[in-house]
Parts: structure tokens; sequence; C-alpha cells
């Protein structure tokens, strides 16, 4: 879930609402403009896509970001767990075309719409439809990055399924290969503070280096842990992979630093 500070860091020109769907798991409504499609949950951007770009300011542009900061290359095998709309995907597989992208989500009525609203298919990854956390402890498959952006919508906000760090990692830690790195994207706004810091401390506890990776305009963080990870200015050798001049605008503003 990705949640805005500023609803003007996307283009909603022409936005409307086209449709409404209740799944086992969330509400959301899709809205579209003539270039572009938004799933909004629970008051946050749930998922994005547009014909012609690939970063929007906000949290998706730090998991990708992130997923390039392991120090031997970039990542032969991405492991997503939490997929939504697949939109970190759609930009790694621009940047990445072939890398092996794989996604776990619990939701098979949210994949089924991303398909119809947002071209999951372009993205070529291998999705399965599983309890992720579930998932990882019943496979033998180990990834270059790890990614968890496990979120359900509540009530009145999204949660994490998982609230105990050092589990978490313990779970996630062997399906990391070797100089791997393994990803957490934490909401950071009101009522989410004492988890982001908690994890935080675990990450510190279990990696020998620890990163955040941030956007000005996002209510998210990054985190990152692996045994070495490089700094921000290893990003600019992406920037122009973007054809658009504000995808490069909102890449060079990513920033990466080093938790103490």
């Amino acid at each position: 879930m990705h949640p805005l500070r500023d609803p003007a860091s996307l283009d909603r020109m022409g936005f409307k609402r086209v449709a409404s769907a209740t799944t086992r798991h969330q509400a959301l409504e899709i809205w579209k403009s003539p270039v572009s499609c938004e799933f909004r949950v629970a008051g946050a951007v749930h998922a994005w896509w547009h014909q012609e770009r690939f970063l929007t300011g906000l949290a998706w542009d730090n998991l990708a970001a992130a997923t390039l900061l392991r120090p031997e290359a970039p990542p032969r095998s991405v492991l997503m767990l939490g997929l939504a709309g697949g939109t970190t995907l759609r930009t790694l597989r621009h940047l990445l075309p072939d890398t092996r992208l794989t996604a776990i989500d619990l939701d098979p009525e949210i994949v089924d719409l991303a398909h119809e609203h947002m071209h999951l298919g372009e993205t070529n990854t291998e999705i399965h439809i599983a309890d992720a956390y579930d998932w990882v402890t019943h496979t033998d498959q180990c990834f270059d990055i790890v990614i968890d952006d496990c979120y359900l919508a509540g009530a009145d906000d999204v949660y994490r399924p998982e609230r105990h760090p050092e589990k978490l990692i313990g779970n996630l830690r062997p399906r990391i290969a070797p100089g791997g790195l393994l990803l957490a994207n934490l909401v950071t706004g009101s009522g989410h503070r004492r988890l982001q810091s908690r994890m935080r401390a675990a990450f510190r506890r279990a990696f020998p280096q620890v990163r955040s990776v941030t956007t000005p305009d996002s209510l998210n963080e990054t985190l990152v842990g692996g045994d070495h990870i490089l700094t921000a200015s290893s990003l600019q050798r992406w920037t122009s992979h973007f054809p658009s001049s504000k995808d490069q605008r909102y890449w060079d503003r990513i920033d990466v630093r080093l938790l103490s």
C-alpha cells in the first residue's frame, strides 16, 4: 500500500472512477484517465499504471531503486511478496528485461483485475496465488532480491500481516541467495512508526549493513539489508533508461542513506 503525501505527484488529469470491486480481502475502486489507471484501497493508492511512464515519486520508486543496490551485479532473480497491480514489477521489467520475476499474492481477484486493467501480463512474471509468508517456508528456491511488500486492508488503514520483525526476517532470509538483499516496504505515517522502529532495529541486528531508500513525496521507506549495499550514486547510471524526463527527475530524487 502506498499512501499519498502529495496527490498532485500523480497526473490526475481526466481521472474518473470506472468501477468498484470487492474481493475476499479488500474493497477497491478503479480510477482511469485516458493514459493511466489506479487501484485505490482504504484511502491509499494500491497500484498504478501509465502507458508511457514508470515512476510516481512514491514508494514503488523506492522498491525499484533498492532492487538495483546489489553490489555484485543487477539481480538475476527477484521474489516479490505482495503483488497487487504489479507497479514495481513493471518498472523492474523495463530496467531488467532478462531478470526472472516471481510474485506471490493472496488475492486471486486482485491479480485478475491487474491483468484486465494494468497489463500485468506484460511484466512476464511467474505468479503464485498463496499466502506469501507460508509460501516462502515451503520452497527451496533462492533469489538475488527478496521484496516484502505485504500489507492488508483494515477498516480504516492498512496493516502488516506479520508484526514480529525477527520472525519475519528469519523466515525470509533462507530465500536470499549469497550476495543478495532483503527489501521491506514500510508505511511511515501516523500509526505505523512503532512498527517501523522495530523493523529497523531487527534489520540492524540481522544484517551487517542496512540502508533506507526514500522519496520526498512518499509516506513509505524501503529498508534494505545485506552484507554490502550500494550507495545512491550507483543509481545514476540508470537515469537514462527512462525515456520520460519526468521519470528521470523522480529517479534523481531518490535518497539512499546508511542506517547507523
